[in-house]
């Protein structure tokens, strides 16, 4: 009995402290604490596009992507969801490091704005942590990504849960502008995917008061 109890506290703690590490490392790499040469400079570097590779998020992997050092963790972006208060580095690729602190782009040659702009990034149970907040997305949200040039608005306009050999969802669409989000389910079988369409893209510094805070919130609870 006295076994099971404490075996039951470490894996309650371990949670506790494996969220707080998330929630740490990715604040220390949001796009507020980066400059546009630094983005520039990490959009040239190496990435692992390889999705097969990924692995669950465990408490391992996460204590490994927060010391820093070969972890690719240099991000390239942001993305903001107001509505849900997720606010989020994009990291290039999809390593285990990447996605277990921020989200990673899916295609090597994408960018902001054109064709098809796919992320990813691991569903967590707290529900403020990573692409939990996609749960609650609504349609007609607006989905804020940033590469500290410009910020780009698209109108999220579907939210599906999918079979995970759905890979087209990330493929270019002709005379389209896209974001795809895509996360597990909360049983890990599936995914949710949610899509926006670029309404506008605006001049970083242009840009309106509301739109610019959105990359300094805190990833907290929006409810």
């Amino acid at each position: 009995m006295v076994l099971l109890l404490l075996v039951g506290f470490a894996l309650i703690f371990n949670n506790q402290i494996k969220n707080y590490l998330v929630k740490d490392t990715t604040q220390k790499h949001t796009i507020s604490n980066v400059t546009r040469e630094d983005v520039k400079k990490n959009e040239k570097k190496e990435a692992n596009f390889d999705f097969n590779q990924v692995e669950s998020l465990d408490f391992n992997l996460v204590a490994q992507a927060t010391k820093g050092r070969d972890t690719g963790l240099d991000t390239i972006g942001g993305i903001a969801i107001p509505s849900v208060k997720m606010n989020l580095p994009i990291f290039k690729g999809v390593s285990n490091y990447v996605l277990a602190v921020g989200a990673g782009t899916m295609k090597e040659e994408q960018r902001m704005g054109h064709g098809n702009y796919a992320l990813a990034s691991h569903y967590m149970y707290d529900p403020a942590l990573l692409f939990a907040p996609l749960v609650n997305v609504e349609l007609g949200s607006s989905i804020l990504l940033t590469d500290l040039d410009y910020i780009y608005e698209y109108k999220t306009i579907s939210k599906n849960y999918v079979e995970p050999t759905r890979v087209e969802v990330i493929d270019d669409v002709k005379d389209k502008q896209l974001v795809t989000l895509v996360t597990c389910d909360v049983s890990g079988e599936n995914r949710l995917i949610v899509q926006g369409e670029l309404v506008r893209k605006v001049k970083g510094k242009d840009a309106p008061k509301d739109m610019q805070e959105a990359f300094e919130m805190d990833q907290t609870n929006y409810y």
